[in-house]
């Protein structure tokens, strides 16, 4: 991969990383109920799903997702789910400010919710399968050229979601009334509901 064509992959990898989706969302809620730190541990998960789209694109099992109506609806539904089970859990959450209780979720915990957000969202796979292919030079070795991607997309959309994570925890030390409290579990539930039907009304090519 020349310096060029990488130049080039890392503005579409900053543009993919600024168009908000799942992952703006749960960073930035964890950020602004949890604190950055928190927060950085589901950004880890993302990253770490990033990372498995990448392979299975690499083994091929990417085109039979863009493919194969039938392995994109259940992997898209089961992601729809997902994303509408933590919009209800972020609706249901205490009133409780963070600095007033324990962290619900384990650091474990955190990194998986991060994990599974990205994980079971076939367009993010479908994408990276239509794109990555067009800055991968056959003439050369694959492995370094994957690794290059890897890096350049795991570090722009860690960025970006740290941007976005450190931006709600500076909101945080507002968030002391109840009443504001809820309304923010409130907005951001409805968020996740939100994407996880606009997931589930998407198709291969929207």
């Amino acid at each position: 991969m020349s310096f060029a064509v990488w130049l080039g992959f890392l503005l579409a990898a900053i543009l993919i990383a600024v168009t908000p989706g799942p992952g703006a969302v749960i960073s930035m809620s964890t950020g602004l109920r949890h604190g950055y730190r928190a927060a950085l541990l589901a950004i880890c998960g993302l990253q770490a799903a990033i990372i498995l789209h990448l392979l299975i694109v690499a083994i091929g099992l990417g085109a039979l997702l863009a493919t194969s109506e039938t392995a994109f609806s259940i992997v898209k539904f089961v992601g729809a789910a997902y994303l509408v089970w933590l919009g209800i859990q972020k609706w249901r959450a205490p009133t409780v400010p963070a600095a007033a209780g324990a962290v619900p979720l384990t650091h474990k915990g955190l990194f998986f919710q991060g994990l599974l957000v990205n994980l079971t969202n076939p367009k993010a796979i479908v994408f990276i399968c239509a794109l990555v292919p067009q800055f991968i030079d056959p003439a050369r070795p694959q492995v370094p050229q994957y690794l290059l991607i890897a890096v350049t997309l795991c570090l722009t959309d860690m960025m970006v979601m740290s941007t976005y994570a450190l931006g709600a925890a500076s909101l945080a030390r507002w968030l002391h009334d109840p009443r504001t409290i809820c309304l923010q579990n409130r907005a951001f539930g409805g968020l996740f509901v939100s994407a996880g039907a606009l997931l589930a009304m998407s198709s291969r090519s929207s």
